[in-house]
């Protein structure tokens, strides 16, 4: 007679060890391992692939930010690409026209300046004079901006009145007047430039990093670091900058084209960077007067300031829109 009571089959049934353990080494059910890879699929993107998934829904964001990868490139590598020197001199080819103009031929792709020097050489290493201001203007104000704008919420009203009102009085004079002032003072030059276009930007970031840091110190993790014992100095720079970068980043970013624009009309105004230095500007201040006669020469250099200045603005869009959440396309 075959043995069919519970004892005989408490093999099956036990929840612990014997041959229930055999049984649950296994392979499991093929219903588990989908549940566990769509449980996989649906975990959510890292913060990097959640930023990049934003971003690249701004198709504009999207080429603007490959131009200026383009741009920058250039700049990097100008000495390599160019087909000449920026400053050497053709003699026998000054104000060749382009090479799809009559007159024109391959040796100068875009033609030759008044002195007879290769636009295309020019205009390369122009990028990397361009962009050197409008990232060193940038980075100076970024890193004073976040300095003042800390000592505004940390070192009590009377700093915070003296700051905010030195950052108004410079709001208060147009940006170009003063720069051109501050050139004026100091003397033109690539440096001199420098300095006048981070004075003239500064209250932006300054202002920006006051405003998100005083939302910031009312928030419970504040309260909750000042309880622990956190000291004013580590409070400031580890625990409520980082929550205050988002927006400083976007204006980082607007703020290299504006850069750029701004040291252009000081280098046409014959203020910025001084000849023979390839600078944009400068190039449209020294071809003015050929407007009517040969005028790539002020169309090329004009040309390059717009679509730098253009790709800079739609990446620095289609990052504001992926750095802030309400911004997000659903």
């Amino acid at each position: 007679m075959v043995d069919a009571s519970p004892r005989s089959r408490g093999t099956a049934h036990t929840p612990q060890g014997g041959s229930a353990s055999r049984l649950g080494s296994g392979p499991a059910p093929a219903g588990v391992d989908s549940f566990a890879d769509s449980e996989l699929a649906a975990a959510p993107p890292g913060p990097w692939r959640a930023f990049w998934h934003a971003f690249k829904d701004n198709r504009g964001a999207v080429a603007g930010l490959a131009v200026v990868v383009l741009i920058v490139l250039l700049a990097i590598f100008a000495d390599l690409i160019a087909p000449y020197a920026p400053n050497e001199q053709f003699r026998d080819a000054v104000r060749a026209a382009p090479a799809w103009a009559e007159g024109g031929s391959s040796r100068f792709l875009l033609g030759t300046d008044s002195l007879g020097r290769d636009m295309v050489s020019r205009l390369i290493h122009g990028a990397r004079i361009s962009l050197f201001i409008g990232l060193s203007v940038m980075g100076v104000s970024f890193v004073i901006g976040v300095l003042l704008g800390l000592a505004c919420v940390s070192l009590g009203n009377l700093v915070d009145v003296a700051i905010t009102r030195v950052m108004d009085l410079i709001l208060a004079v147009p940006s170009l007047v003063l720069a051109i002032l501050v050139v004026a003072v100091l003397g033109p030059s690539l440096t001199n430039t420098i300095v006048a276009v981070t004075i003239v930007y500064l209250p932006r970031y300054v202002r920006l990093l006051r405003a998100a840091a005083l939302a910031e110190l009312g928030k419970d993790y504040v309260t909750a670091a000042k309880v622990a014992g956190v000291g004013p100095v580590r409070l400031m720079f580890v625990t409520v900058l980082p929550n205050c970068l988002a927006p400083l980043i976007v204006q980082a970013a607007l703020g290299v084209s504006d850069a750029i624009l701004e040291a252009a009309a000081l280098g046409f105004l014959g203020l910025g960077a001084q000849p023979p230095t390839a600078e944009w500007g400068t190039m449209l201040a020294d071809a003015r007067e050929f407007i009517r006669s040969n005028p790539w020469l002020v169309t090329l250099p004009g040309l390059a300031i717009l679509v730098t200045v253009v790709s800079i603005n739609l990446a620095g869009d289609g990052l504001r829109d992926a750095l802030d959440p309400k911004m997000r396309r659903s």
